[in-house]
Formats: structure tokens, C-alpha cells, sequence
């Protein structure tokens, strides 16, 4: 009984870290104001900021975003990896490692977005063209978001990412237990950036300083993660992207 009632608190224990550093999360983004991927755009340049400043404040409000939005999605498999270690002495440690693995994988796509959006702010400074219908950009990234929804990599990720148990069980095997933590960690944040990377990328046209998109696209990612009617929200959502940026381009409207 002792050991169960154990268990159990750590259980909380665990819940309540997880879910107090969420809540710090959305309130740094809330303190922070406009949206840490306004970095991406070059906002903080006319403050005088230098190159490293802008990478560091584009990193912190980068992590900021993945742990508000991100995690949640993912607290289920979280759980469920601390009810098999929770006997061990090192269970913190272990779970930090598998925490480390994920957010690793979010940090280095953060890293591509960051260096993508440079590179596109060469592109349009050095072309007419795209100087003048950059803010097309808006609507073909909704459509690609949109088109990804029916992808079969879209799916293959989304199943193992709504699968917990059978993903650990496949990768948990106790004999070097911080490497395979680490491992699982890093695993889980590829499928969950296979599964969520495009809906992220609509939080970067619509979503830029405003917590109520972040908020929506996160409850979306965490419905089509964890719902048992979750899988089925893939296609619709799909349509609506798709036809969101079409009539927004025909529109002739800026995102």
C-alpha cells in the first residue's frame, strides 16, 4: 500500500512539474508581448540589436513556444514512460533525459526556421518580384500546410505520435537507461515534428504575437495527438487550410 500510495505522488509530482513549467511558458509569452518569431522577420533590428542578440532572443522565445505548445501535446507519453521507470532512483533523471531528447528536436527545426527566414529576407531584398508579392508567402504557406495534411508521412507520424505505449515499448529496454531515455527523447521529437511542422508553420503567418492562435493551434495538435477521434480531424483540417490560403491569394489580402 505504502509503495502505491509512493506511486502515486510521484505521479503528481511529476504532473504538477511538468504542468507548472507550461504555465511559465505561456505566462513568458504573454509577458513578453509581440511574438518571439516576429525575430524571424528582423523586428528586433530597430531596436540595435546585433546578430548573436537576435539568435539568443529568437532561441529563448523559440523554447518558450515549444514548451507552451509542444509539450502538453506530448504529456501523455511522458507519464507513461515515468510509470515504468518510477521505481528507480534515478526516475527524475531519466525523465529530464527523455524532456532534453524532445526538445532538442524542436530546437534544431527552430534553427532551420531561423536560417530559412534569413535566407528568404536575402531572397526578396534581392528580387523586384518578390519584394512586391512577399505577401503571398502567407497564402502558400497555409497551402502547404494544408496539402501536408494528406500525406502518408503526415500519418505514419501521427500514429506512432497517438501510439505511447507500443512507441516506448519498442525502444525502452532498461539495460543502458539514460541513453535509451535520451534516444527516446529524440525519437518522439521526429515524429512529433513529422506530425505537428506544418501547423507550427501556421502559427508563424497568422499566429505572430497573438496567444489566442497559439493557444488554438495548440489545442488542434493536441486533439489530433491524443483524442480517439483525433486522426479523423486530419483531413478536414487539410480543406480548411487549403481553401484558406486560395481565397486568401484570390482575395488579394495580406495574412
Amino acid at each position: 500500500m505504502w509503495a502505491a500510495r509512493r506511486h502515486t505522488v510521484g505521479d503528481r509530482q511529476l504532473f504538477l512539474m511538468v504542468g507548472t513549467l507550461v504555465v511559465l511558458a505561456w505566462a513568458g509569452l504573454w509577458l513578453w508581448g509581440p511574438s518571439p518569431a516576429d525575430g524571424l522577420a528582423g523586428q528586433h533590428q530597430h531596436h540595435g540589436m546585433g546578430g548573436a542578440a537576435l539568435i539568443l532572443v529568437f532561441f529563448a522565445g523559440w523554447t518558450l513556444m515549444i514548451v507552451a505548445m509542444m509539450l502538453p501535446t506530448s504529456l501523455p507519453l511522458v507519464m507513461m514512460f515515468h510509470t515504468l521507470v518510477r521505481r528507480r532512483t534515478d526516475w527524475m533523471l531519466l525523465v529530464g533525459l527523455l524532456l532534453a531528447g524532445y526538445l532538442a528536436v524542436w530546437t534544431a527545426f527552430g534553427a532551420t526556421i531561423y536560417l530559412a527566414g534569413l535566407a528568404l529576407r536575402e531572397l526578396v531584398a534581392l528580387s523586384s518580384w518578390l519584394a512586391v508579392n512577399a505577401w503571398l508567402l502567407g497564402p502558400a504557406a497555409l497551402v502547404l500546410a494544408g496539402l501536408y495534411q494528406f500525406t502518408p508521412l503526415k500519418y505514419y507520424c501521427l500514429d506512432r505520435c497517438r501510439s505511447p505505449l507500443s512507441f516506448i515499448m519498442q525502444r525502452w529496454h532498461g539495460r543502458h537507461a539514460r541513453a535509451e531515455a535520451l534516444a527516446l527523447g529524440l525519437h518522439h521529437g521526429a515524429f512529433c515534428l513529422g506530425c505537428c511542422w506544418s501547423l507550427m508553420l501556421v502559427m508563424f503567418v497568422v499566429g505572430a504575437g497573438n496567444l489566442g492562435w497559439m493557444l488554438a493551434l495548440g489545442a488542434v495538435m493536441a486533439v489530433e495527438k491524443n483524442a480517439p477521434w483525433g486522426r479523423h480531424l486530419s483531413l478536414p483540417l487539410g480543406v480548411v487550410l487549403i481553401g484558406w490560403g486560395l481565397l486568401t491569394a484570390v482575395a488579394g489580402i495580406t495574412v
